[in-house]
């Protein structure tokens, strides 16, 4: 079970002081890169259009976006992960915490108000701005683990913040938030999230305030619980056939008429993903069917965690919710339910 948290009266972390507001020049999305100021790493939890970079990075180079109409400014890409990581430490006080995995994407690029009216080939790099509307980070606990197929997973904790949900454009009001405590499974890093360790929109008006929401999170999350739903999986088997039928129908799913669709559990791959399973089906090194005609749920759910690596930053934990809950549905259809039945029968 999780520790118990008593709360102490005083506690505040510091918002970076307001910056030069940025006046957007461009939009568009980076290709991933080397880290900035840090050994790269072969795998991260999440890969597509990003790059990884370091909370020295995010402090010194990047300008923090305010609310225009009041000049108020956000909480900053790196005060969320601050203070995420103060809830963990707080909740788990003597457990080894690792540093934080980040990774951005969409960059946002502005200059300073004194270089506004500068043709771009006489700007300096100093007239320069910059700050990325999306990022994601992923921490590990990895004194806290358990072994699921022979398969190490790590206590593991995150969140993403996407500027794109915001109303920049008016007065300050709430500011939306991702933020999950799960399961990375180290063979592949797919990340294992479920329905009590999410909140989807964790909407807050100061980091104090956001401390307190990532602290109830983390403690309303039973890690038990999760460990033992995905151990299951490995009870339950699809054959050839009916892992044809769900790939089938998953790609049906995107087409049928709405009407059917409101009738049936959320799907949220796209064909990309759909295909992307379909072919680690036979070649990935770690959950393919191997000389198997059947291929046991847990393999099947990393599958679907494995493609959702190739999603945006802003949809990536709704998937990974979803890969969760659409695989056990599937094992409760296996067992005579309705309700997911649909995608293999």
């Amino acid at each position: 079970m999780l520790p118990a948290f008593q709360p102490e009266p005083e506690f505040a972390v510091g918002l970076n002081l307001p910056v030069e507001e940025a006046t957007i020049v461009e939009e568009r999305p980076v290709t991933p890169i080397v880290s900035l100021g840090t050994a790269p790493r072969t795998r991260h939890f999440i890969e597509a259009n990003t790059k990884p970079v370091d909370m020295a990075h995010l402090k010194n180079d990047c300008v923090v976006p305010v609310f225009s109409k009041d000049n108020e400014v956000t909480i900053s890409h790196q005060s969320f992960i601050e203070t995420v990581l103060k809830a963990a430490h707080r909740l788990f006080p003597q457990e080894s915490i690792d540093m934080p995995d980040i990774v951005v994407s969409h960059i946002i690029k502005g200059r300073i108000p004194e270089a506004i009216h500068k043709p771009v080939n006489q700007l300096l790099e100093t007239d320069k701005t910059i700050y990325y509307e999306r990022m994601a980070f992923c921490f590990e606990v990895p004194s806290i683990y358990e072994e699921v197929a022979g398969n190490r997973l790590n206590l593991s904790i995150g969140g993403v913040r996407a500027y794109n949900h915001e109303n920049l454009y008016s007065k300050k009001t709430v500011e939306k938030f991702k933020v999950f405590i799960g399961f990375k499974n180290l063979v592949c890093c797919n990340l294992c999230v479920s329905t009590d360790g999410f909140k989807r929109e964790l909407r807050v008006m100061s980091v104090q305030d956001l401390f307190e929401a990532s602290l109830q999170l983390f403690q309303q999350y039973d890690a038990e619980r999760h460990i033992r739903q995905m151990a299951a999986l490995q009870r339950q088997s699809l054959s050839e056939h009916q892992f044809a039928q769900l790939i089938g129908k998953a790609r049906l799913y995107q087409y049928l008429p709405t009407a059917e669709k409101r009738q049936l559990p959320a799907m949220e791959f796209t064909d990309c993903h759909i295909n992307a399973v379909a072919k680690a089906y036979y070649t990935d090194e770690n959950f393919s069917r191997g000389d198997n005609p059947e291929i046991d749920l847990w393999k099947v759910y990393n599958l679907f965690t494995g493609a959702n690596k190739s999603s945006y930053i802003d949809t990536f934990l709704d998937r990974s919710l979803n890969a969760t809950e659409l695989i056990a549905g599937i094992g409760r259809a296996l067992e005579g339910d309705t309700e997911y039945s649909w995608f293999v029968e």
